[in-house]
């Protein structure tokens, strides 16, 4: 029985980059990619995010931005999957500032924001002890009321330790163990972004 040539179609190519990234073949699902840029399949936001999260496992933070850039030119919607891959992957280069202007085009966007993008953007402050801009999520946080967790609070608490931030740190810690938003919303809003 003799095989006829099959075409790959959006599906195809959305489950072998997402299937690459995955395996941490970010290289190869680059190039799937381009090469279903080229052929006659339209990419949508799904392929997009598998792109973008197969070059966030790989630390490509360039790249990840490039495909945000031209997921823009080809009109495919956004989504937070989409953001807080691209945050994730600023965020692994050691690209904070890469990563806040990623979660800022992310704001005036219809995209409803989750505890993953914040997460992210704040990972990014700490890892470069920038206390106070991870502190600044956390007064978005509260008037977006994102449900907070358990890592979030870990990534601001450590953010303020490896800055020496030990009041902070315990605001912090207070405020998750009550699990209050008037409480967060006053100490963001004043003690905590304080100096």
């Amino acid at each position: 029985m003799a095989l006829n040539q099959v075409d790959p179609d959006l599906i195809t190519f959305s489950a072998v980059i997402s299937a690459c990234g995955k395996g941490g073949m970010w290289e190869k699902a680059l190039q799937l990619f381009w090469d279903m840029e080229q052929s006659t399949v339209a990419c949508n936001t799904i392929t997009f995010n598998a792109t973008i999260s197969a070059c966030e496992k790989g630390s490509k933070w360039k790249e990840a931005l490039q495909l945000l850039d031209r997921m823009a030119q080809s009109s495919v919607d956004f989504d937070i999957t989409t953001f807080s891959a691209a945050i994730s992957a600023c965020e692994k280069g050691d690209e904070w500032e890469n990563a806040l202007w990623v979660f800022s085009a992310m704001m005036p966007s219809r995209v409803e924001l989750d505890t993953t993008a914040f997460n992210a953007a704040i990972s990014a402050c700490e890892k470069r002890g920038e206390w106070e801009q991870a502190l600044q999520f956390f007064s978005t946080m509260a008037q977006s009321e994102v449900e907070l967790d358990t890592l979030i609070f870990n990534t601001g608490i450590s953010a303020c330790e490896k800055s020496s931030k030990c009041e902070r740190a315990l605001q912090l810690f207070n405020v998750m163990s009550f699990a209050n938003w008037e409480m967060l919303k006053r100490v963001a809003a004043s003690q905590l972004v304080q100096r």
